[in-house]
C-alpha cells in the first residue's frame, strides 16, 4: 500500500472504526437521546428530561374510571468528556500509511475511549436492584441466567431480541462448559468452540466485559449473632427502619437487600410475582448501639394498590427478617466484606449512553469533527502547534454522558 499524507478526516474515522471494534456494553443500550442535545438553534443545555411512559392501573366494567397521569421523568446530564489519548504525532509519522499510524496510536486511544465508556455503563450497576446469584459464587449452570430473565420478564420487561447480558472473563469461561449448551444447535456450538464466546442463549444476547465493576458488601455481624428484622409495621417509602444488627454493622452503598414476605408487583400485570422484592441500597447505613439501623432503598416502599408506583404487594411486616443478596442473618459471615462482581442482564431501554458532537475551535492546524452514522459516535480532533517545546499536540475526545433509565429493566447477577 502506497504512502499517504494522513489527514484528520481519515485519522478520526479510523478511531471511531476501532472504537467499535473495542466497546461491548454501548453497542446495547439506548442511544435515542443523542439527537435532542445540542441541536442548531435549540440548545438545551447539559440536562435532557426523559419520559417514562406512564403506567394506568386500568378499570373493569362499563363505568369510567379516570386515572391521575403522573409524568415521570429521568434527567440524563452531559457531563463526562472523555479523551481517549493525547497524542504528539509528529508531521514525519503523518507521512506513515494508516495502518501504521493505527496500530502505533490510534488503537491504544480508541481501547482506552471504549473502556471509559464501558466502565462508566458497568458502573451504573448501582441503579439496579433486581437479583440473580449469589456474591462469591461462580454460577454453575445457566440457572443463575434464567433466574435473571425470569426477573427482566417479573419487571414486565419486553420480551424481545433486545435483551443483553455483559459479564467477566471469568463467568463466561465457566459458561462455555455449561452441559446445558449441549441443547443448542451444533452451528451455535461449533462458533462458541472456535471464539470463546456465548453468543445467544436462554433469550440473552452474551459478551464478556473487562469491566464489569464489583461491589464491596458492608461489614455483617458474624452468624448466629444478631438477626436483623423489619422494625414496625406499615412502613413506606424510601427508607426501612430495622433492628437486630450487631453495633456498627453496615450495609455499604449498592448493597441489595429484601425482606421476608413482602413480595414484588409486575409493573404491567399488577399481579404478585410470588418473589420477594429486592432493593438496592442508596447510601452507607450503620446500625447504631441498640442494634437499629435505618436503611434508605431504592425503588420506594409503595403497597398501595391504586397507585400506579405501587412494587410491592404489602407493607414489610413487623418483625420480618432482613435478607442481604437473598442470604439469610445465619450465612452473612459467608459474604461479609466480600467483593463480588456485578455483571448485568438488561434490555436495551434499560441504560442511555449519550454522544454530542462538540463544537470546533478555530486558529488550529486541525479542527475536525466525524460522527459514524451506524453507531452514533461522535469524535473530535485537533491539533495545535506549541511554539515554546517545538511539538504539536493532538487532541481526540468525545463528549457525552450515561444514565439508568429503567432500572427495572435489567437485574445484576453477582458471583465472585
Amino acid at each position: 500500500m502506497a504512502n499517504e499524507f494522513l489527514n484528520p478526516v481519515v485519522i478520526s474515522k479510523e478511531l471511531l472504526l476501532r472504537w467499535e471494534n473495542n466497546t461491548v456494553m454501548a453497542k446495547f443500550v439506548n442511544r435515542q437521546f443523542d439527537d435532542d442535545f445540542a441541536t442548531p438553534g435549540y440548545k438545551i443545555g447539559y440536562t435532557y428530561n426523559a419520559r417514562i411512559p406512564w403506567r394506568p392501573k386500568g378499570r373493569r366494567g362499563d363505568g369510567i374510571k379516570p386515572e391521575n397521569i403522573v409524568e415521570t421523568v429521568v434527567p440524563i446530564v452531559v457531563n463526562q468528556l472523555w479523551g481517549g489519548g493525547d497524542l504528539e504525532i509528529s508531521d514525519q509519522d503523518l507521512t506513515m500509511t494508516i495502518d501504521r499510524v493505527g496500530e502505533r496510536y490510534l488503537e491504544g486511544c480508541a481501547a482506552r475511549l471504549a473502556n471509559m465508556m464501558d466502565g462508566d455503563l458497568c458502573d451504573l450497576y448501582g441503579d439496579v436492584y433486581n437479583l440473580a446469584g449469589i456474591p462469591g459464587t461462580l454460577p454453575a449452570d445457566l440457572t443463575t441466567y434464567t433466574d435473571a430473565g425470569v426477573a427482566l420478564d417479573d419487571s414486565a420487561t419486553p420480551p424481545d431480541s433486545m435483551r443483553s447480558v455483559v459479564i467477566t472473563p471469568r463467568m463466561q469461561a465457566a459458561a462455555l462448559g455449561f452441559r446445558n449448551n449441549l441443547f443448542n444447535d451444533q452451528k451455535t456450538i461449533s462458533e462458541q468452540y472456535l471464539t470463546g464466546k456465548m453468543g445467544t442463549a436462554v433469550g440473552l444476547k452474551w459478551s464478556m466485559d473487562q469491566n464489569i465493576a464489583r461491589q464491596t458488601i458492608g461489614t455483617l455481624s458474624p452468624s448466629g449473632t444478631s438477626n436483623p428484622t423489619v422494625n414496625g409495621a406499615n412502613q413506606s417509602g424510601s427508607t426501612l427502619s430495622t433492628t437486630g444488627w450487631t453495633s456498627g454493622a453496615t450495609l455499604n452503598a449498592n448493597d441489595i437487600i429484601a425482606v421476608v414476605g413482602m413480595d414484588s408487583v409486575n409493573p404491567l400485570s399488577w399481579r404478585d410475582t410470588g418473589t420477594y422484592r429486592t432493593f438496592t441500597v442508596t447510601a452507607l447505613a450503620t446500625a447504631n448501639g441498640g442494634g437499629v439501623m435505618a436503611i434508605p432503598v431504592s425503588p420506594d416502599i409503595n403497597y398501595d394498590a391504586t397507585s400506579s408506583f405501587q412494587t410491592v404487594l404489602n407493607a414489610p411486616p413487623n418483625g420480618a427478617q432482613i435478607l442481604v443478596y437473598n442470604v439469610p442473618y445465619t450465612q452473612f459471615s459467608n459474604i461479609s466484606a466480600i467483593s463480588s462482581a456485578q455483571a448485568l442482564a438488561f434490555h436495551k431501554e434499560a441504560f442511555a449512553l449519550v454522544v454530542v458532537p462538540l463544537e470546533l475551535p478555530g486558529g488550529l492546524d486541525w479542527s475536525e469533527r466525524v460522527t459514524d452514522p451506524k453507531t452514533g459516535m461522535s469524535a473530535r480532533l485537533t491539533r495545535g502547534f506549541d511554539i515554546a517545546g517545538n511539538k504539536r499536540y493532538t487532541r481526540f475526545e468525545t463528549l457525552g454522558g450515561v444514565k439508568t433509565v429503567r432500572p427495572e429493566f435489567a437485574c445484576r447477577i453477582a458471583a465472585n
